[in-house]
């Protein structure tokens, strides 16, 4: 009906509560701005913040297109495990849980690369998970020690060929999420339209910042790279001397190829240059954002590189890669020249929402236990009678 004002409005005959009310919402116009509160009750900022709801739909669509190319593309959609008894696919330290009916530790994975690449052995020539890795590191704004990764691996590819699919795959999902192939970050418009390229060697020389700027002679020189770093090979040291002196200025897209090979063990070689291998990675925002490399197929070689982890973790390395006897059983049985991919779907989507902190795109985030909740003993008194 319509009041006397002309105001149409409902007769209510019958009121029923649907649900008890018994804390009071944030204040209606400034919402919920404690950040702590936020994180840990992300209900509540999911109800007071519009915003904050955009950003979990737009995660939701990104998820979305990556799998809607991947599946026009052939892509068979797989599960692996969780846990596992020897984790692999990534230089990172797991977190160990134990079964008690077998009486056996195992590992949260940080990765699931070894397990996809078996099904690649197993005739699956196009495969991806879209899923949780856990890695017992630090926090950051761009780390979470549970965090979702796509990984996707297809057969008679390779690494040059992943470069031009990851630029297509990422441009596309700009342009599904924002309407555009370019995006704003933190005062930076991103052309997703346009990858820059360069070798690691390349990107040492190009984004030298301050006196002594290396020559490109120089970058591939041992005696040159151990004198600009601590680590033990020249390997190390240009993996070192780049992440210090190059990573933060990779504001817009680009790809960072051929790395050494002590950083890759499961990466295939450079041919013409055996000290690197067939590997990039995707920057954006001055964060990696993606993996790649054309997969090692030699089962022999694949030992030695294990063998090469396990000298390196018995010099304190506990990073490195432990010995994985069934994978290189599987691939002594034949995989077919592969190329594999990891993209970060959480730094992604910092990137695609403009989100400052991983934590703002991860629902709910690691944090300390909060304790005891006073709320708990004030919902007692509504049970005396």
């Amino acid at each position: 009906f319509r009041t006397r004002t002309g105001e149409l409005s409902v007769h209510a005959e019958k009121l029923e509560f649907l649900s008890k009310t018994l804390l009071a919402m944030p204040e209606k116009w400034h919402g919920l701005e404690d950040v702590e509160t936020r994180y840990r009750q992300r209900y509540l900022d999911l109800i007071a913040n519009p915003e904050v709801r955009k950003v979990f739909v737009t995660r939701a669509r990104i998820i979305a297109s990556l799998r809607r190319q991947l599946e026009s593309r052939g892509f068979v959609e797989v599960e692996t495990p969780m846990m596992q008894p020897i984790y692999g696919g990534a230089a990172a330290r797991p977190f160990v849980t134990h079964h008690n009916t077998l009486d056996i530790d195992l590992y949260l994975r940080i990765a699931p690369e070894l397990y996809l690449k078996r099904l690649v052995v197993g005739g699956l020539e196009r495969v991806y998970e879209i899923n949780r890795n856990f890695r017992n590191e630090g926090l950051s704004k761009k780390n979470n020690p549970e965090f979702t990764m796509l990984e996707f691996y297809q057969a008679y590819t390779d690494y040059q060929g992943l470069m031009d699919f990851s630029a297509e795959l990422l441009e596309q999902v700009c342009r599904d999420v924002t309407g555009s192939a370019e995006v704003e970050f933190e005062g930076h418009k991103l052309d997703f339209s346009r990858f820059r390229r360069y070798s690691m060697r390349e990107a040492v020389v190009e984004f030298w910042e301050g006196p002594n700027r290396p020559r490109p002679e120089e970058v591939c020189h041992p005696d040159w790279l151990l004198h600009h770093s601590d680590k033990l090979t020249p390997g190390e040291a240009l993996t070192d001397i780049f992440e210090r002196h190059a990573e933060a200025k990779l504001i817009q897209p680009t790809i960072i190829y051929d790395y050494p090979v002590e950083s890759s063990p499961l990466s295939k070689n450079k041919p013409e240059d055996p000290a690197f291998v067939e590997r990039f990675e995707i920057y954006a925002a001055g964060m990696e954002v993606g993996n790649a490399y054309t997969e090692l197929n030699d089962p022999q070689e694949q030992r030695r590189r294990f063998e090469m982890q396990l000298a390196m973790r018995d010099r304190g390395d506990e990073e490195a890669h432990q010995m994985d006897g069934d994978y290189v059983r599987a691939l002594a049985y034949g995989m077919p020249p592969t190329g594999g991919e990891g993209i970060g779907i959480d730094r992604i989507t910092m990137i695609f929402t403009g989100s400052r902190t991983i934590r703002d795109v991860i629902l709910f985030p690691l944090l300390r236990p909060e304790g005891p909740i006073d709320l708990i003993d004030r919902l007692r008194e509504y049970d005396q009678p």
